[in-house]
């Protein structure tokens, strides 16, 4: 075995840190933009329910006068 081949293997400690640190980085993003995404499908999927509540809060002021 020659030196290259020991050199090849010889990583700083703190490269592996930036290594994981990147890579702790990327999967709290990940969950960031999956959690965003499931409250916007979420109220994609509420918005009918949520129109219907506006509608009957406008009908119901119209009738007592508020509006």
């Amino acid at each position: 075995m020659d030196r290259t081949d020991a050199n090849r293997a010889d990583v700083d400690v703190d490269d592996l840190l930036k290594v994981i640190l990147g890579l702790a980085i990327a999967w709290l993003l990940l969950e960031i933009i999956g959690t965003v995404l499931d409250l916007t499908f979420a109220l994609v999927d509420a918005l009918p329910t949520l129109i219907v509540v506006a509608i009957v809060a406008l009908i119901a002021l119209r009738l007592t006068d508020r509006i």
